[in-house]
């Protein structure tokens, strides 16, 4: 068996060849009509799941899970374009302010990590 050098002419990529970039978005929520957990879960779940369906993004709750009417879901991509992953995250944002009707975004950050 050949190794990728050897088959396709050129040495494999080393970590330090390419310049990878976490980038991540918080959103908090308010939901002013949940009146338990369990209804929360309920709401919550179904926009992760578009999210990640959607715009290809990893997604999970991060904070407040023991509040009924707040979440703070965070959303994550990894890339080699800063300009791309930013973009890509403002479309997630507005996605949620726009389409998600079940509550309120009260706040929203996007952080690139290089």
């Amino acid at each position: 068996m050949e190794d990728c050098a050897g088959r396709y002419g050129h040495l494999p990529l080393r970590y330090s060849d390419v310049d990878n970039v976490l980038a991540t978005l918080t959103i908090h929520l308010h939901l002013p009509t949940c009146t338990s957990l369990k209804e929360k879960r309920g709401r919550i779940k179904p926009l992760m799941n578009r999210l990640r369906r959607e715009f290809n993004v990893s997604v999970a709750e991060m904070d407040l899970q023991d509040q009924w009417q707040q979440a703070v879901i965070g959303c994550a991509m990894m890339g080699s374009g800063r300009g791309h992953l930013e973009a890509s995250l403002q479309a997630v944002a507005r996605w949620v302010e726009g389409n998600w009707p079940d509550g309120l975004v009260v706040d929203e950050k996007i952080e690139i990590v290089p």
